[in-house]
């Protein structure tokens, strides 16, 4: 399936000089959307997943539909002070500037087998700091998997101790 199509894009977003690869289209129409969650499962059905964990907001979409699919709990990753237990925090860098992310510190036990989903990989910092907040807490991760991957900003490189998974490429 070409997937493209179902991506807009989106200049100067959220700043100029970026070019938002925006998933809502995909997100509108079932079967591109079945599509994503139904290779994505397919890849990682044999690994005995645990959690997927995924990060705020549009991983949130597919991370739960994943876990579902596999059956498995998930874990969402959230911006500073919207969780509401007990939280461990990593910060990292971005395409556009820095943040820090945040999950429960429960959330993932010791041992337990873990998938890191996203949207889209860009620079790979949101999602190294989620494969460093599971490691903290004991979890392993897996696999890191993606709709999009935006491959000159070589976020590969920053996640290539990782099997990455990706749908799309630009």
């Amino acid at each position: 399936m070409d997937l493209k199509k179902y991506i807009r894009n989106i200049p100067d977003f959220p700043k100029k000089g970026i070019i938002f690869r925006d998933i809502t289209p995909l997100l509108k129409e079932a079967e591109p959307f079945a599509y994503v969650i139904n290779k994505t499962v397919e890849k990682y059905r044999s690994s005995n997943i645990d959690k997927v964990v995924s990060v705020e907001a549009r991983g949130y979409i597919f991370g739960g539909a994943l876990a579902l699919q596999l059956g498995c709990g998930f874990v969402p990753v959230r911006k500073p002070g919207k969780l509401p237990a007990k939280t461990i925090s990593m910060e990292y860098t971005l395409e556009y500037g820095k943040n820090t992310i945040e999950m429960h510190y429960d959330a993932v036990n010791p041992g337990e087998k873990v998938l890191v989903f996203d949207d889209l990989l860009a620079t790979g910092g949101t999602v190294q700091a989620t494969c460093k907040l599971v490691e903290k807490l004991g979890g392993k991760v897996v696999g890191c998997a993606f709709v999009i991957d935006l491959t000159y900003l070589e976020g590969r490189k920053r996640l290539k101790d990782y099997d990455l998974y990706t749908l799309i490429e630009y």
